[in-house]
């Protein structure tokens, strides 16, 4: 939660001046919604913002900056903070006061920190406690099964989003450590992917709301499973699009493919479209930005229905590795060798056009060997 910064202050032998009398607690407040908090938080409400900040050792500027980049709404000067929380200022403020992060990173950490568990918060109250605990029995309500419920989970789930995090951090490090130089760890040359479905705003409009979020569930679903799956990253979801990451073209490829033809396979998936361009790009908060990020997303959106375009580097790329022959001409020469080699995929060149804020650019239809591509 945030705070304003409009606490007083505190005479030279550390005592607090006096502040403003603390908000009293909301009369309307719900008691289960107290007791859930206190189960969930593990301690209960001592601090105004003020206070914990003093406790901590923070300046109420810095404390204010962490809870705003958490993502926390403004609670004045309302007792409503717990030891946790001083804690955790303690913890931010003392990494750096020790070198280890600068003011600007340690803010950094708290929103990234802050948007990613908001985002999974969100969703396990919204569909994971809603189905846990309706009343098991007639006339009993939620509330009186959610507490219980909460009860035996929260352990379970802290183990469980403990033990992801490091996976993926360990996962994550290992990238970075490959990387060649050290200016790849920010600016690295990947391969990044949109997928998007084909006329989804028409769907939206003739689709009820359960059965929309229905299909986008299932299309999210099956996009991560399929991109973790072939070694690659997704990197967020947006409804109707997906957009991924992979170290290498080929994988980068494979999984491209693999989501056109799972999604066709699926009647109740509309048709899916796909543009992958390869180059350097920026990370930021799990986050990739850049010209190659931007010319993924051009390339999808004139990528036919149930195909793949890829830019020009992104081909060189699948043909310095040997994934696919520089051309069908040149393919059919190789096999009259003792050993051809076996190549993934097909590249046929297709036109050359403009696209907005990227000049003309020439663009790459990508198929599997086999499936009827590259004989342009």
């Amino acid at each position: 939660m945030t705070v304003d910064d409009t606490g007083s202050g505190a005479d030279g032998d550390g005592r607090v001046d006096p502040e403003p009398a603390p908000d009293s607690a909301d009369p309307g407040e719900d008691p289960l919604a107290l007791r859930l908090e206190g189960l969930i938080l593990g301690a209960e409400r001592r601090y105004t913002p003020f206070q914990a900040a003093r406790s901590a050792g923070v300046s109420m500027e810095l404390a204010s900056r962490f809870w705003r980049a958490m993502g926390f709404a403004d609670i004045g000067q309302a007792k409503a903070l717990t030891e946790a929380d001083v804690l955790a200022l303690r913890r931010l403020a003392g990494l750096v006061e020790a070198g280890l992060l600068s003011e600007a990173m340690a803010v950094q950490v708290a929103r990234s920190t802050g948007q990613t568990t908001a985002r999974l918060a969100e969703w396990q109250i919204d569909s994971f406690l809603e189905g846990l605990t309706e009343p098991p029995e007639p006339g009993m309500t939620r509330t009186e099964v959610t507490y219980p419920i909460v009860e035996l989970l929260l352990p379970e789930l802290q183990e469980f989003l403990v033990y992801v995090w490091r996976r993926q951090l360990a996962a994550s490090a290992g990238r970075v450590i490959q990387a060649g130089d050290d200016e790849e760890m920010v600016d690295r040359r990947l391969a990044v992917g949109f997928a998007d479905l084909v006329g989804f705003t028409r769907l939206t409009r003739r689709m009820e709301e359960e059965e929309l979020g229905e299909l986008v569930e299932a299309f999210e679903t099956t996009s991560a499973d399929l991109v973790a799956a072939r070694g690659g990253r997704l990197v967020k979801t947006l409804g109707d699009e997906v957009l991924y990451a992979a170290d290498d073209a080929g994988t980068a490829a494979e999984i491209a493919l693999l989501l056109v033809e799972t999604m066709a396979h699926d009647e109740t998936m509309p048709e899916l479209r796909v543009g992958i361009a390869f180059g350097t790009v920026t990370t930021r908060m799990g986050d990739v930005f850049g010209t190659t990020v931007n010319l993924a997303s051009r390339l999808t959106s004139i990528a036919p229905k149930d195909a793949v375009l890829v830019d020009s580097a992104f081909a060189e790329e699948l043909i310095r590795t040997g994934d696919a022959p520089a051309s069908e001409a040149a393919a059919a020469a190789e096999k009259e060798g003792e050993e051809p080699p076996v190549y993934r995929f097909a590249l046929q060149p297709m036109w050359q056009r403009p696209v907005r804020g990227l000049g003309v650019v020439e663009p790459w239809l990508l198929t599997r060997r086999g499936d009827g591509g590259g004989e342009a």
